[in-house]
């Protein structure tokens, strides 16, 4: 039967590259908050967010106003030739909501991979250094310096090398796969000794919790001894909060958990409620390293998404989205605890807040079993609910669903959830 999602399908096998991976084979036709219908009619709930994008859920009506507003008095001048208040007023708002008490500056730009690239520019220019360490498991975009910094070669390094050099990787702490903190921060020191002069690292970009990766959260130790080891060496200390940020973790960023203060952080994601934008937070001093015209961007800080970046701001504070973070992670938690009981297959739990991550393992052998979280998310979208894989064996699950999600939807979506890790 040649459907209406079928149609679409066939146009887009013979018109987009196969290089773009889509997970879902329906179309959307709208959305509200977390709810998707496709363009037959059929109801979605969503568990991804448009991959952590929709914390403030779809068409929020607030944004949708901002947005429509904006569109009124101009969609673009170019903040570099004609500025306009909005990307100052934002920025002043994200130097005062981010860690840390000392004076920032912040620029913005278009995509998460935008602002990693921009944030090693900057670490760059302020240190007069090259180096940067990343770590496995690490996603930090799909652009070169941005697939370089990233620890996961399947897919998004395949066949595009060779990528910028002076980058460099050490284990990220899990301790589920027997890495600690220790062995972590002793990777590093042995890259000082054998591969790079600590003088020579401009840098080193973390993630507080990986997202890509599979929802591994930094151990608090390990966030402190990164903090040492940078005001040891003039090392920059980077926060890739692309996919924290913005009530996620139930702080406002992830790195608030921790007590740890980053040189500079990158936003994106929920940043601006689905509309294109991106950002680089740091110290006034670094933000200030390079020349006029160094950064920047034709699209960079665009005059709609900054409306709705505002508006977001304004949402994540008169609707308690922090405490609501808390509130519907710990409801997830309890129903993922309840499976893990009666499921073996469930090797961890894990995340902070609303962030949270269950990772399936071969009961026998221990290893991972990328084919039974493959198998709940196919049932799951079955039955009509929305959920993203990843990890670095593709074997975990995690949890994006808008913090505005009412609690009749939520409970909709665990049960659906709990009957296809059952079945």
């Amino acid at each position: 039967m040649n459907t209406q999602n079928k149609s679409w399908q066939d146009r887009k096998s013979s018109s987009i590259p196969n290089g773009i991976g889509i997970m879902c084979d329906f179309y959307t036709e709208r959305a509200l908050n977390a709810e998707i219908w496709d363009v037959e009619g059929r109801r979605y709930i969503d568990f991804a967010a448009g991959i952590a994008v929709a914390n403030t859920g779809h068409c929020h009506p607030k944004i949708v106003a901002a947005i429509t507003e904006q569109l009124g008095r101009f969609t673009h001048t170019a903040f570099q030739v004609s500025p306009y208040s909005s990307y100052v007023e934002l920025a002043e708002k994200i130097n005062q909501s981010t860690p840390g008490q000392h004076k920032k500056k912040t620029a913005f730009f278009t995509t998460g991979a935008e602002a990693v690239e921009n944030a090693v520019k900057i670490a760059r220019a302020a240190t007069g250094r090259t180096g940067v360490i990343a770590f496995s498991g690490a996603f930090h975009g799909r652009t070169f310096m941005g697939m370089a910094l990233t620890g996961k070669v399947a897919p998004y390094k395949l066949g595009f090398g060779p990528f910028p050099g002076d980058v460099y990787h050490a284990p990220f702490p899990n301790a589920l796969h027997g890495v600690s903190t220790q062995d972590s921060l002793d990777a590093i020191a042995a890259l000082f000794k054998a591969d790079i002069d600590p003088k020579r690292v401009a840098a080193i970009i973390v993630e507080p919790v990986q997202g890509e990766g599979g929802f591994n959260v930094a151990p608090f130790d390990f966030l402190k001894g990164l903090r040492a080891l940078c005001d040891q060496h003039g090392i920059l200390l980077i926060a890739d909060e692309v996919q924290t940020g913005f009530a996620r973790t139930g702080k406002m960023f992830a790195m608030e958990h921790s007590g740890v203060v980053p040189d500079l952080m990158t936003m994106a994601k929920s940043l601006a409620g689905g509309m294109p934008l991106s950002g680089v937070c740091g110290r006034a001093e670094i933000m200030d390293a390079p020349v006029p015209g160094a950064l920047g961007g034709t699209y960079a800080g665009n005059p709609l998404a900054l409306a709705a970046a505002l508006a977001v701001q304004d949402i994540i504070a008169s609707e308690k989205l922090v405490e609501r973070a808390n509130v519907t992670g710990k409801k997830l938690r309890n129903a993922l605890e309840a499976l893990k009981a009666t499921t073996p297959e469930i090797a961890d739990i894990r995340g902070l807040g609303a962030m949270i991550a269950m990772e399936f393992k071969h009961p026998d052998s221990g290893k991972p079993n990328p084919e039974f979280a493959s198998q709940v998310q196919k049932k799951a979208l079955k039955n009509g609910l929305i959920l993203l894989t990843c990890g670095v064996y593709g074997n975990v699950i995690r949890f994006l669903f808008p913090l505005t999600i009412p609690d009749s939807v939520l409970d909709e979506g665990l049960a659906i959830l709990a009957d296809a890790v059952r079945a």
